[in-house]
């Protein structure tokens, strides 16, 4: 299996397309273009979706609220995608349950008239019908809930999935049909020819510090929060297209609620929606919605922003959770397009549907969206390039294209996530049977997947392996930082590292760690 690790970069090399960013839009863009035959590189920063991509709150969905704001057509082109999404990555999306309680009847008749319509709007690719659950049936699918004043609830069906590992698995398909991707390759400045029209891009290699420069017929900027800093690259006096809003979740044993669905809180103290979802034996909780004038890859979660998802889930759950409940608390930023006047730290009133503009000749920018509707905003993304540079390429071809790993999921396996995968990680453990010991006595996973995460998974420092590909740091910050030393000796061992390497990995991986155990956070953020 060809990894992105076997390239590498010549110097003044030529691409149709050269994408910057390594979240859900940049790699679907690299797949959509590579796919219609354009000679494709990608280059991320730091690892792929390190920023937002990996700090959704794994939900594959419509949009419910949109839906209340009356954003038909953008929900409609949702549930499509959402359907496909399933279709194309059944290993890692998959059908939820989703229960509202009710503590009145006119929510009752609210909610169920919604997302009856909601329902409808999926037309074929509906992921079931929503219905009433009274209070007894409602408290024995959800026992953990709050019974006081419970009329019932309404049960819809929408998506889950792994963010990061669909990023990764996006960013394999990629490179299977021909794209080039480099993860830890920061772009410095834009090339611009005589007439000013952007040409290419300096490159600095972050791990080793080599630079290289490569051409391209156009450029996309899909760095989510940070496509600013690429437009002022190209124009220092540019408008800030972007304003950060923060997304904050913790999460909780899944004893706080004790079901397999998961609970839909609609309506907030401060009218946002709340989701407390079941995630790798854990519970999610999430998200906020806090405007933000700062960007940065470590975004910290404020106090406030705790409190008011503790608080509010304490509403709806009959054990309060409190501070030292919290295993992992995490924030993701959504690049929200800035508004052009009123006021700017109401993000209701931002837009929440992506943008995509050609920034300058040779340049084009898309940010916002969700991930949901990747796929199609890399469709509409590369249509735009071809159109731009009068690129030569075939139609889309991602509606139907099987993303890496997808295969019939059965769901009693904790290597089920990987799909088609599976069966090559058995076959590593039994070629090295050395390494089939647990990494925790809390999770299943093993030492023989940190292996694979080196060898096929672009991994490249002991953060890839336990936040990314893992995801134990998203679920619990102090088991990962017991598991840090033993993936540091597996990582060295695999990239022919020294000791020092191994305790600076584990150093840099403590520090960062720190910042998901709530009470270890400081208010200033990581470096970038």
């Amino acid at each position: 299996m060809k990894t992105a690790s076997d390239y590498i970069l010549p110097a003044h090399s030529e691409w149709d397309i050269i994408i910057i960013g390594g979240g859900a839009t940049g790699l679907g863009t690299a797949l959509d273009a590579v796919t219609r035959g354009l000679k494709t590189l990608l280059v991320e920063q730091s690892d792929f979706a390190k920023g937002t991509s990996s700090r959704s709150t794994k939900l594959v969905h419509g949009g419910v609220r949109y839906l209340a704001q009356g954003d038909i057509g953008l929900v409609k082109r949702a549930l499509k995608e959402r359907g496909l999404l399933q279709q194309n990555a059944n290993h890692l999306v998959h059908h939820e349950e989703f229960i509202i309680p009710c503590y009145s009847w006119f929510s009752v008749i609210k909610y169920l008239t919604g997302l009856t319509l909601y329902d409808w709007l999926a037309g074929k690719f509906s992921f079931g019908k929503s219905r009433f659950f009274s209070t007894k049936e409602t408290l024995q699918r959800m026992p953990g809930i709050r019974s006081k004043g419970l009329k019932g609830s309404i049960s819809y069906y929408d998506g889950k999935f792994d963010d990061a590992r669909l990023a990764i698995n996006i960013a394999q398909t990629a490179i299977e049909q021909g794209a080039t991707l480099c993860n830890y390759t920061k772009v410095t400045n834009l090339i611009k020819n005589e007439s000013g029209a952007v040409t290419g891009i300096e490159m600095l290699h972050m791990l080793n510090g080599n630079t290289a420069k490569a051409k391209g017929k156009v450029v996309i900027n899909a760095t989510g929060v940070f496509v600013d800093d690429i437009l002022a690259m190209n124009d220092p006096t540019s408008k800030k297209l972007v304003r950060p809003s923060q997304g904050v979740h913790i999460v909780l044993h899944k004893a706080f609620l004790q079901s397999h669905a998961a609970l839909m809180i609609p309506k907030t103290s401060d009218g946002r929606v709340l989701f407390a979802v079941p995630w790798h034996d854990h519970l999610l909780v999430g998200t906020t919605d806090t405007p933000l004038n700062e960007h940065a890859l470590e975004p910290r979660a404020l106090k406030e922003e705790v409190d008011f998802i503790l608080n509010t889930a304490g509403d709806y759950f009959q054990k309060v959770p409190n501070e030292q409940d919290i295993l992992s608390v995490f924030s993701g930023l959504r690049p929200l397009a800035a508004p052009a006047s009123g006021d700017e730290n109401n993000t209701k009133e931002i837009s929440r549907d992506h943008k995509l503009i050609v920034s300058a000749k040779g340049l084009i920018t898309i940010t916002g969206g969700k991930w949901t509707t990747y796929r199609s905003m890399a469709e509409e993304t590369v249509d735009l390039a071809i159109s731009h540079a009068q690129l030569k390429a075939t139609t889309c071809k991602t509606q139907n294209l099987n993303i890496h790993g997808c295969s019939a999921f059965n769901g009693n396996h904790y290597l089920d996530l990987y799909g088609s995968d599976r069966e090559k990680i058995e076959k590593l453990a039994a070629e090295l049977p050395e390494f089939n010991q647990k990494l925790h006595p809390d999770f299943p996973d093993s030492e023989i997947q940190v292996i694979w995460a080196a060898r096929y998974e672009m991994a490249k420092t002991v953060e890839d392996v336990l936040s990314r590909r893992l995801r134990i740091l998203f679920i619990d910050a102090r088991a990962a930082k017991m598991m840090a030393p033993k993936v540091a000796a597996i990582l060295a061992a695999e990239f022919s590292q020294d000791e020092s390497w191994q305790i600076e990995q584990v150093k840099a991986f403590n520090l960062l760690a720190d910042g998901y155990i709530y009470g270890h956070q400081n208010s200033e953020q990581l470096p970038n």
